[in-house]
């Protein structure tokens, strides 16, 4: 990858969700209710207490559901889908070695159960075992291929294990299979930025927004991908964009006052500085705002220029801009654009890891 395009991390606040590893809001796991119909005992009394459990378990009462699926277990220990909705009140419940025990006993009963598996790659990749969670997935995807979801957890997998090729194969697959999971397109467009592939990173920045409009990590990559492509108005357009949808948005700020600059719009740029200052103040980010203000009062002293250009050390991460500032009346006291050293274009390379159960 060219030297101009290796991007530093940049970490925010509001895409705090985007860098650990976190639970999704529950929902039915899949097959629950196709289980749920089916006879999965022949003792009637077993089988009682199994639709107990599955009715509790939809109410969500999961003390109440362990209670029933237990009793049912009791009677008939060869209900395999009683062990996956235990493994599954385990796995809400973040007790994810009880969940794995559960999901592989499970799976032991019913190897044909692919939401066994695919539960258990759940239950292991948050458990911070990549490797086996990677086999689960696979495994879960041969017993059935059209399982969005494990297509999608796989591409999360391989990205965590520096397999950014097959990362990227797994998210498209994933998209092919469900259309409208804007968490695929987006870690798409993070693996594509890292391999260089800027203009299908930006298109699938646009499917995320369109499925997600207040995806600031977003708007924030986008626009810096439109600026290093030179598409600096287009760039413009996304930040404000993102401001118009996230007020709060330092970081649209701040980058749409980099672009602004980088245009000649000094009066512009310095009013966009302004804000983003402010909100990092708001944020508690007063070291970032101090460089911030430094900026601010640099740029103030710019006259406006015949043909702004911005140094080496901008256009390191925003190339091709050919522009120069007329410092010829009075050297002394106009700053070059050498003199101002903004932090770099943000960008922010974590992906968006929340599972989709």
């Amino acid at each position: 990858m060219s030297q101009k395009y290796q991007l530093r991390l940049w970490f925010i606040g509001l895409s705090s969700a985007f860098l650990v590893l976190v639970a999704p809001t529950m929902t039915e796991l899949s097959g629950s209710k196709l289980l749920a119909q089916n006879v999965v005992s022949q003792n009637l009394e077993a089988a009682s207490y199994f639709q107990q459990g599955v009715m509790r378990y939809h109410h969500q009462d999961f003390s109440g559901a362990e209670s029933a699926f237990r009793q049912a277990l009791q009677i008939d220990s060869n209900i395999a889908a009683a062990h996956n909705y235990l493994g599954n009140i385990m796995l809400q419940q973040s007790r994810f070695d009880a969940a794995v025990q559960e999901y592989a006993e499970a799976i032991k009963l019913n190897p044909n159960l692919g939401e066994a598996y695919y539960n258990l790659g759940l239950a292991l990749h948050k458990r911070g075992q990549a490797d086996a969670a990677i086999t689960a997935y696979r495994q879960a995807l041969i017993i059935n291929p059209t399982m969005a979801n494990a297509q999608y957890n796989l591409g999360l997998a391989l990205y965590e294990k520096g397999q950014a090729n097959e990362a990227i194969a797994a998210y498209q697959q994933a998209i092919n299979l469900n259309s409208n999971n804007a968490n695929a397109y987006f870690n798409l467009a993070i693996a594509l930025q890292e391999q260089g592939k800027l203009e299908e990173a930006i298109a699938a920045y646009r499917q995320t927004l369109k499925l997600n409009p207040d995806n600031a990590v977003a708007y924030n990559n986008m626009g810096s991908l439109l600026t290093i492509q030179g598409q600096t108005s287009e760039a413009v357009a996304t930040y404000q964009t993102a401001i118009k949808r996230i007020p709060n948005n330092a970081e649209a700020y701040y980058n749409l006052g980099v672009a602004l600059y980088n245009q000649g719009e000094f009066k512009k740029a310095s009013s966009a500085f302004k804000r983003a200052r402010n909100q990092y103040r708001k944020q508690g980010n007063i070291e970032q705002a101090n460089k911030v203000e430094q900026l601010m009062q640099q740029v103030a002293q710019m006259q406006e220029p015949k043909q702004p250009q911005v140094s080496q050390a901008w256009t390191d991460d925003l190339p091709n801009l050919d522009t120069s500032v007329d410092t010829e009346a009075n050297p002394s006291e106009t700053p070059t654009p050498e003199e101002i050293n903004p932090e770099e274009v943000p960008f922010s390379l974590k992906p968006s890891p929340a599972f989709k159960q």
